[in-house]
């Protein structure tokens, strides 16, 4: 059986100190809060998808992306994101812009990390 078409997504982000990453995903992102239990806190990413920021004491956040959003405006997202505390990541030899933005044709990707070191991104894609 293969998933039934259009099924929204459940993302999935770990966190050891939930009381620290709850707040940036909610106020710094600005994610509705869906609800919460013992195990994680959701949020809404619109269009029926959902992120489950959950519980597991032992993470070690890897360097890779884990969940990135498509933005219209990345600058406008960039400069928003910036005033509210977020950093934008400059990896060396990526060749990004000196705002911390990879350009691969049409596609511009910026990264930053959440409270725990999750490596999250921003997209535009002309």
């Amino acid at each position: 059986m293969s998933l039934p078409p259009l099924s929204p997504p459940i993302a999935f982000v770990l966190t050891a100190n939930r009381s620290l990453s709850k707040p940036f995903y909610s106020k710094i992102l600005g994610l509705p809060l869906l609800g919460e239990d013992d195990f994680a806190v959701a949020f809404d990413l619109g269009h029926g998808a959902m992120l489950r920021l959950t519980d597991m004491a032992s993470h070690i956040p890897s360097p890779h992306t884990v969940l990135g959003w498509r933005v219209e405006d990345i600058a406008a997202t960039m400069a928003d994101l910036t005033a509210k505390g977020v950093a934008f990541q400059v990896y060396d030899g990526m060749g990004q812009d000196e705002n911390g933005v990879w350009s691969a044709g049409p596609v511009k990707v910026a990264w930053f990390l959440d409270p725990e070191g999750n490596n999250l991104s921003i997209s535009q894609f002309d």
